[in-house]
């Protein structure tokens, strides 16, 4: 199977041209292997219907079954309806960070079930698979390799010579960024960009990114219709640079892009890069060439702001300037997530004095502070690591009130332009797990719990568990949301100006010519809005119907919002 002109372009830019005919011939390998084994797709994109599940693979146990096989048990009776798809977080041999520390790209973890489970989940939803590819476990084969001048991987990862200034490199860890390693030849300073146990692989050299294309591609045989670029802002390495979003990083992007394209072109892209907005929007490319989905990093941490100061006025300008290259792109909308709430994407939105405030207020619900190191010595709070329900609840308020706000919070999610994710806590209504954070001495299990399966489903069987109600209600929001055509992933949206607790949305469907006004009030008070907005469309009727409540409403009155309500207003009854 030949390559397009795109991707021998692509080869040349990244790598010296001599080299490039080889290339081509090693990728056209690649492709000619994987065209008859990668049957095509009946995916078509994604719709209103669209919700992804973030879940770790072991999340669900019970005896007798694979945590895979419970896993798929327990989506199939609770979320058949409700999710579409499963991002199953790295279910692949590892050593560390709770399996981002990659031994074997190519195998399932046994202690979590086999392929045969993947593709038995992946019948009945859509897959997003990890791609960890800046960097693998040092316990791995490559690494191993490495470490005793095996040719084959001799030059797989990197070894930092001398004594270069690397002050100016961007970590997103306060950790050590060179690894001292004893080999037969001496020993190596190994570039390691996350922990000593994740050594970042070379993309200098050519045979790490054709290992890396047949991975891909391996995923996508296996089921996988989304891909998700692991920390890719790291990608490429350039001695005296940032290190961070280089013009080479997005090459490669864009070479991943062209090369699924040609083979499998209905798999989607997404990129993870927790940096500042523009940085992570230019991950879109032109609109065509790179990421069909971004994580919207800045939502989670602006609608946390949003509620605790009861003002959305800089969620709502936030909101007002995102802007889409093209009709072929959108957001990858979240609030939680296996990680923490990232704060890099606040910095050029909020004052740093808010950023500390609002990590300060956070830690005060339970929630704990990780920092990153300044290239002037200093250190900054890079993500707090705490539950969403618990950052968004207060110290002995009504269990309601807590839902309420919770659930307000989510409407927003699903209210905007993208597809949005929900994390299995989330989800399942959970409070954080401190005893995790002292058993593994990370942060980031303080929102990690798993779940044995009798346990968790005794909680939700009883209707006056805070369980049962988030589930019960975010079920609610979703089944809403996939029956109004004006919440496509890749419709119109105009955030409007209101009361100051307000954030106000008017998603619009062209084809049906129906829109749904969104209010939310992010405050503990009651609001009274005014609803004959100027970006209004001509109305049909003076009443509209609350798709959450069923109630009507008279649109020459002003509507009362009672704190912590979400209300989608249409005028089609």
């Amino acid at each position: 199977m030949t390559v397009n002109s795109r991707i021998s372009q692509l080869l040349s830019e990244i790598y010296n041209t001599d080299i490039t005919p080889t290339l081509i011939a090693r990728l056209e390998s690649i492709l000619t292997k994987y065209h008859k084994q990668i049957s095509p797709r009946k995916f078509n994109g994604l719709s209103e219907r669209d919700v992804l599940l973030i879940v770790y693979p072991d999340q669900i146990l019970e005896p007798g079954r694979t945590p895979l096989e419970s896993l798929f048990s327990f989506c199939e009776q609770y979320l058949t309806g409700l999710i579409t798809g499963i991002h199953i977080l790295p279910f692949y041999p590892w050593s560390s960070d709770d399996g981002f520390s990659v031994i074997d790209y190519r195998d399932v973890d046994p202690k979590y079930g086999s392929w045969e489970d993947i593709t038995g989940v992946g019948n009945h939803f859509r897959l997003m698979f990890d791609a960890v590819i800046n960097h693998t476990s040092v316990h791995s084969p490559w690494f191993e390799g490495f470490l005793q001048d095996n040719k084959l991987y001799k030059d797989y990862y990197i070894d930092v010579h001398g004594n270069p200034d690397l002050s100016n490199v961007i970590r997103p860890r306060a950790l050590p960024l060179l690894t001292h390693f004893n080999t037969p030849n001496g020993p190596k300073a190994v570039w390691t960009t996350f922990s000593s146990d994740q050594a970042d692989l070379n993309y200098h050299n050519p045979d790490v990114l054709m290992d890396i294309l047949d991975i891909l591609l391996l995923y996508i045989q296996h089921g996988a219709e989304i891909i998700r670029l692991d920390a890719i802002a790291y990608l490429w390495k350039e001695i005296g640079s940032n290190c961070i979003n280089l013009p080479t990083t997005h090459k490669i992007v864009q070479l991943i892009r062209a090369t699924l394209d040609e083979i499998a072109p209905r798999t989607i892209l997404i990129t993870e890069t927790n940096v500042p907005q523009a940085d992570n929007l230019s991950y879109f490319g032109n609109g065509v060439d790179e990421a069909q989905l971004v994580y919207n990093f800045s939502l989670p941490p602006l609608l946390l702001h949003a509620f605790q100061s009861g003002n959305a006025r800089i969620l709502s300008q936030w909101a007002a300037s995102l802007k889409l290259p093209s009709q072929n792109v959108t957001f990858f909308n979240f609030l939680a997530s296996h990680d923490g709430v990232g704060l890099n994407p606040l910095r050029n939105i909020l004052p740093e004095t808010e950023i500390d405030e609002l990590a300060r207020s956070i830690e005060l619900r339970g929630g704990l502070i990780s920092y990153k190191n300044n290239a002037d010595g200093s250190q900054s709070p890079y993500e707090v690591n705490v539950n969403y329900l618990d950052a968004l609840s207060n110290p002995g308020e009504p269990l309601e009130t807590t839902v309420n706000r919770f659930i307000t919070a989510h409407a927003i999610l699903f209210a905007l332009v993208g597809l949005p994710g929900i994390y299995f806590h989330s989800m399942f209504g959970s409070h954080g797990w401190p005893e995790g954070v002292n058993k593994t001495g990370q942060n980031r299990s303080i929102n990690r719990e798993k779940f044995n399966r009798h346990n968790l489903q005794t909680e939700l069987d009883d209707k006056n568990s805070i369980r049962s109600k988030v589930y019960k209600q975010l079920s609610k929001l979703i089944r809403i949301r996939a029956e109004q055509a004006v919440f496509s992933p890749y419709g119109t949206q105009i955030v409007l100006e209101s009361n100051p607790e307000i954030f106000a949305l008017l998603r619009g469907d062209a084809e049906t010519d129906q829109c749904v006004l969104c209010l939310h009030n992010v405050s503990a008070e009651p609001v009274y809005v005014k609803l004959d907005f100027p970006q209004m469309p001509s109305r049909k009727s003076d009443i509209f119907r609350d798709l959450i409540n069923g109630e009507n409403y008279d649109f020459r009155n002003t509507l009362s919002v009672a704190p912590y309500q979400a209300i989608w207003l249409t005028d089609r009854q």
